[in-house]
C-alpha cells in the first residue's frame, strides 16, 4: 500500500499526498464538495455549468490556455461533475507538475465568468442535454430518479432540468462559484513522483494565501422512507422497450455498504471502481443468466455506487424484440426475491470477493487512478477506505447479503419504470439526416 499523508492548511484546505516514485509522472487533483446534491429548483445543473466555466479564463490564463499549456507540457487534463462533487485534474511529467498548482490555485479564486462566455456555454450545455435526450434510457432514468426522490436533491440529474438551463443567469453561476469554490470546501490529492515535504511547501505557497470562504451551506434534506411502490410509464419514439427499477440504498459510510456492494456483485458482477471504469461483464452473474442467457433481454445491469447520502440500487434492462416488458419485469423481480429469501452460495460469495480484489488493484493502479480513488472516497466517506476496503469486503458473510437484500429489495422501497416505443413495434422511426 502507498503511504498517504494528510495535511490541513490554515484556510481549511485538506491535502492528501501519495508519493509514488516508480515513474517520472505526477497527477494533481482538486475536489470540491459540491455537485447536483447542492442545487435547488431554479438552478439545477449549475454545478456542471460552473465546471465548464472554469476553463473559460482568468485574468492571467485566457480562454483555452489551460488545455494548451497542459498539452504543450506533455500532460492531460479534464474535469467532471457528479451528484456529490466536482473534480479537476492534470497529469504531467513530474518535473512539470507545478503548472497544475498554478492553474488550480488561479481558477479557485479568479475565474472570470464573462457574460459572452456564459451565453455561449448555455448553448453548449443545452445541446449536451438534448444529445442525451436522444437516448430513451436517459428519459426513463431521469423520470424514475425524480419519482423516487421526492425531497432530497438527488431528485434531479447532474445535467439539470432544461427549463433551468434556459433561464439561469450569470449571477446564479458566479454566486455558486463564490459559495462553493473555497479552500475550506476543497480537497487536494497529489500522487506520483515527488518528495512529500517539497510538494507540501509548493501547495502552501500556491494555495495558502487564498482566503477561507464563508461557511458552506449544509444540505439538510433527508429523503423520508418510501411507503409504497411507485411507477413511471413513458411512451416515446425509440428502438426498443426498456425496464428500470430503483431501490433506495445505503450511503458509503453506512455499515450496510459492504454487504450491499457484495449483493450487487452477485447479481451483476463487480466493475467500475476505477477512473476509467471497466470490470467484469457479469456473464456468470445471476441477472445475466436469468435475463440474457434465456433470451428475455439484450442486456441487464445492476448498479450500486458510493454516495454521500443514501443512494440507490438500479436494475435496468433492454427488452429483447418480441418479448413483453412484463416478462422481463417478472424475471428480474423473481431473481431479487430469490436472493432476498435464500442464502447465496459459498462459491458466489468467493467469486465476488475475488472480483472485487482484482478491481481494487486495478482501481488504485497508476497515479491517476490513485488520485481519483482517494479523492472521490474522501468526498463520500473517507480516503482511509484505501487501507480498509478489502478488509471490509472480507468481513461480509452470506447472512449479511441475505439481510440487506430483504431490507432494500422490499416492494415498498422500489420505483419501477417502463419505456415503450411510441410507434409500438420496437423499431425506431425513420429520421432524416441534416448536413453537418
Amino acid at each position: 500500500m502507498v503511504d498517504i499523508r494528510e495535511h490541513h492548511l490554515d484556510n481549511g484546505l485538506m491535502v492528501l499526498l501519495a508519493p509514488v516514485r516508480t515513474a517520472p509522472v505526477a497527477t494533481f487533483w482538486v475536489w470540491y464538495r459540491v455537485g447536483s446534491r447542492n442545487e435547488v429548483p431554479g438552478i439545477t445543473g449549475v454545478s456542471h455549468w460552473v465546471e465548464h466555466m472554469m476553463f473559460k479564463g482568468t485574468p492571467t490564463l485566457g480562454k483555452g490556455e489551460i488545455m494548451h499549456l497542459v498539452n504543450r507540457n506533455g500532460g492531460v487534463d479534464n474535469a467532471f461533475t457528479s451528484m456529490d462533487f466536482t473534480a479537476y485534474f492534470e497529469t504531467l511529467p513530474s518535473d512539470r507538475i507545478e503548472l497544475s498548482l498554478r492553474i488550480e490555485s488561479d481558477r479557485m479564486i479568479n475565474a472570470l465568468f464573462d457574460m459572452n462566455e456564459v451565453a455561449s456555454e448555455r448553448t453548449v450545455i443545452i445541446s449536451e442535454r438534448e444529445g442525451a435526450e436522444n437516448e430513451p434510457r436517459f428519459w426513463l432514468s431521469e423520470d424514475v430518479q425524480a419519482t423516487a426522490f421526492k425531497v432530497h436533491p438527488y431528485h434531479h440529474d447532474t445535467i439539470g432540468w432544461k427549463v433551468d438551463l434556459e433561464t439561469m443567469t450569470r449571477e446564479d453561476l458566479y454566486r455558486h462559484y463564490q459559495t462553493y469554490y473555497a479552500p475550506n470546501n476543497a480537497v487536494i490529492v497529489a500522487a506520483g513522483d515527488f518528495d512529500a515535504n517539497e510538494m507540501l511547501d509548493k501547495i502552501q505557497n500556491a494555495f495558502g494565501k487564498i482566503p477561507r470562504g464563508k461557511d458552506i451551506p449544509k444540505v439538510t434534506s433527508v429523503e423520508p422512507p418510501q411507503e409504497g411502490e411507485r411507477r413511471v410509464r413513458l411512451k416515446r419514439p425509440g428502438p426498443a422497450s426498456y425496464f428500470h427499477a430503483l431501490y433506495h440504498a445505503p450511503n458509503a459510510s453506512d455499515p450496510d455498504f459492504f454487504p450491499t456492494f457484495v449483493l450487487s456483485g452477485i447479481l451483476d458482477g463487480v466493475g467500475g471502481m476505477s477512473f476509467s471504469g471497466g470490470g467484469s461483464p457479469g456473464r456468470s452473474s445471476r441477472l445475466y443468466r436469468a435475463l440474457v442467457e434465456t433470451g428475455l433481454a439484450v442486456d441487464v445491469d445492476c448498479g450500486f455506487r458510493a454516495t454521500l447520502d443514501p443512494g440507490t440500487i438500479d436494475v435496468a434492462a433492454t427488452v429483447r424484440p418480441g418479448v413483453s416488458i412484463e416478462k422481463v419485469e417478472q424475471a428480474i423481480f423473481a431473481e431479487l426475491e430469490k436472493i432476498a429469501t435464500k442464502p447465496v452460495t459459498d462459491e458466489e460469495l468467493a467469486t465476488v470477493i475475488k472480483q472485487a480484489k482484482s478491481q481494487f488493484v486495478y482501481a488504485t493502479d497508476g497515479v491517476m487512478n490513485l488520485g481519483y480513488w482517494l479523492g472521490q472516497w474522501e468526498i463520500v466517506d473517507t480516503y482511509k477506505k484505501y487501507t480498509t476496503f478489502l478488509d471490509g469486503l472480507k468481513q461480509v458473510k452470506k447472512a449479511d447479503v441475505l439481510r440487506v437484500a430483504a431490507k432494500y429489495f422490499a416492494e415498498t422501497n422500489r420505483t419501477v419504470g417502463w419505456f415503450t416505443p411510441a410507434n409500438g413495434n420496437g423499431k425506431p422511426r425513420s429520421r432524416s439526416r441534416g448536413r453537418k
